[in-house]
């Protein structure tokens, strides 16, 4: 009795957090890295730039995309907004994995208490929290990525630059519509409460498609934390420790059954991420995003870029899972 107590005080102390913290946040990065050029092509398709839309709904046109963009600006093109992506991925799976940690132990403080709602809600609360602390970072970081000669100044060395990026977004001013005789819904006039709310707080330019993350993030995390505590408890008795190759193999399945759960918010949230360049003087609405996409893909619409979203979260969320177990052996978590 009395060794569970102590185990229960280590698991909330300030040291043990700070340790899965930094476990957390480390295997982000190296998983991040691992798939950067893919999430590069990735976000172009996403979010419909026009240089790279020929390239789109199929494997061989991401690879295809990909010689495109390093015939164009080398290495450095495939990792654009890296940088962005490890400012922001570090604290980002720092917290969320940290988060996982304590609510996992609050939910189900024995493997008896393991149910498939609480590893559900336990993934969905992690990644909820970790979201709304990092997300600002996200949007500059999609913002960079989604860069191109036609939708950028490229000549310009600081265009992909953080903090360039940053005082753009920031400084983004409502475009004066252009007249025309009649009014149609496409150039329907912007409610003036809205530009006044944006320019009055500008912070919130950097929550654009928040909403969409927060739902999309409660299908993501928490399937994908409900198929890692599931296939573990499966394959892997009690009493055992996993390996890294467990652990890769574990963290690949349950990648793939989160990005196809989920995949649907991503797109309309990309496409809301990116509308301060389309529309930098109101937020985009769920409504005109999905029926933008509706209207000029279909339901395939929803679902475009996810032959090479597979091909990014499988490795990435398998390298996770891996580097951060490890690095909770090594840290003695």
């Amino acid at each position: 009795m009395s060794s569970n107590v102590s185990k229960s005080r280590d698991k909330q102390s300030l040291n043990y957090i700070i340790r899965s913290g930094l476990a957390g946040g480390f295997a982000g990065c190296v998983a991040k890295t691992v798939v950067a050029p893919l999430d590069r092509v990735k976000i172009l398709f996403q979010a419909s730039n026009p240089d790279f839309q020929k390239y789109a709904g199929s494997w061989s046109g991401a690879f295809r995309a990909g010689r495109d963009i390093y015939g164009t600006n080398g290495v450095r093109g495939l990792f654009q907004g890296h940088s962005m992506t490890l400012l922001r991925i570090f604290p980002y799976a720092a917290i969320k994995f940290m988060a996982y940690d304590q609510v996992h132990y609050i939910l189900m403080p024995t493997r008896e208490d393991e149910t498939n709602f609480r590893r559900f809600a336990a993934g969905s609360i992690s990644g909820i929290i970790s979201v709304f602390f990092t997300y600002p970072l996200e949007v500059i970081r999609v913002r960079m990525a989604f860069r191109t000669p036609t939708t950028g100044d490229f000549k310009n060395p600081l265009a992909s630059n953080v903090f360039q990026t940053l005082h753009q977004m920031y400084h983004e001013r409502p475009i004066e519509p252009t007249p025309v005789p009649q009014p149609v819904p496409s150039t329907r006039a912007v409610p003036i409460g809205t530009q006044q709310i944006l320019n009055r707080f500008p912070i919130l330019k950097f929550y654009r498609g928040f909403t969409a993350t927060i739902i999309g993030m409660i299908p993501y995390a928490g399937v994908s934390f409900l198929s890692w505590g599931y296939l573990r408890a499966r394959f892997i008795s009690y009493d055992s420790k996993s390996t890294p190759i467990t652990d890769l193999v574990i963290g690949a399945a349950s990648g793939a059954i989160a990005q196809t759960a989920s995949y649907p918010f991503e797109v309309i949230r990309r496409r809301m991420q990116v509308g301060g360049i389309t529309r930098p003087d109101r937020w985009l609405r769920w409504g005109e995003t999905m029926g933008s996409i509706w209207r000029t893909s279909g339901l395939r619409g929803f679902y475009i870029g996810l032959s090479i979203g597979y091909l990014k979260v499988v490795p990435m969320t398998a390298v996770s899972f891996m580097v951060w177990q490890t690095g909770k052996r090594v840290l003695g978590v």
